[in-house]
């Protein structure tokens, strides 16, 4: 188990990986200032059909290569730190979901770019977007779920430690077990119930009916059979891992993190 700034999981990779996501990130970002640029100022009219068929568009393609590169390395590579206030990492299955949750935080980070663009596009060139708003709600409901798969591996989802902590750890292992059997009784019914509607969604490519009109639909159905397929995996992961650790004992104190009230009072003083 990797201590705070020390490798999680990539070992000898992770420089590797860091030069990965930097030059791709490099080529990401010169390719989509060359399209933005194309598209306000010399009319080059790329859009969302450009970039759902990227073939079509040489340029388009590239970029796209270049940022999906951007995107792994970038997750890859930052899902190898521990952060000041996660927990260490080890689970069989927890490296895929600090990926996903890296990968959520630069999508975050994407939709604040996206209405940062817009207000500039609108207010300053006055070109207001049509996608700008939806692509913001198209990259928040991925978000969303990557975030709760986050939440299953650091534990911080909603639990209830009232009667909990008065079983013995014999009791507590097996209310742990019934508990990941209920989350793949819940998955099992929800993929069973929903794999055809995405199975169409996805074949007939539905979009959103707007002027804009992206396929928010064929895609966010399929993600979220996928990742609560995902969810309950790592739920799997967390039981194998918590198996054998020593009964824990909870109360109200334990929400209180000391690292973030210290850069508080530090950031005070300052």
């Amino acid at each position: 188990m990797a201590e705070l700034g020390e490798s999680v999981w990539l070992g000898r990779l992770r420089q590797p990986m860091r030069k990965l996501m930097i030059y791709s990130t490099i080529a990401t970002a010169a390719l989509a200032l060359f399209l933005i640029a194309g598209s306000l100022f010399f009319g080059t009219g790329i859009g969302l059909k450009q970039f759902l068929s990227p073939s079509e568009t040489m340029s388009v393609a590239i970029t796209m290569i270049a940022g999906t590169v951007s995107l792994l390395s970038a997750s890859i590579y930052l899902s190898d730190t521990r952060g000041m206030i996660e927990a260490k990492s080890d689970g069989f299955f927890d490296f895929v979901s600090l990926i996903c949750s890296r990968l959520a935080m630069i999508a975050t980070a994407a939709i604040v770019l996206v209405m940062f663009y817009e207000v500039v596009s609108r207010y300053v060139f006055t070109k207001p977007t049509l996608w700008a708003n939806e692509l913001s709600l198209w990259i928040a409901g991925f978000v969303f779920l990557l975030a709760g798969l986050y939440a299953m591996q650091q534990r911080s989802h909603i639990r209830i430690y009232v009667v909990y902590d008065l079983f013995p750890r014999w009791l507590q292992k097996t209310s742990d077990v019934v508990s990941v059997l209920l989350i793949w009784a819940f998955t099992f019914m929800l993929i069973w119930g929903g794999y055809n509607e995405s199975r169409d969604k996805i074949l007939r490519w539905e979009t959103f009916g707007t002027a804009w009109d992206p396929p928010i639909p064929a895609t966010i159905k399929p993600a979220i059979l996928f990742i609560i397929l995902l969810v309950a995996v790592q739920a799997i992961s967390n039981l194998i891992a918590d198996w054998n650790k020593v009964a824990e004992h909870h109360s109200p104190l334990d929400e209180i993190d000391e690292s973030e009230i210290e850069i508080i009072r530090r950031s005070i003083k300052d």
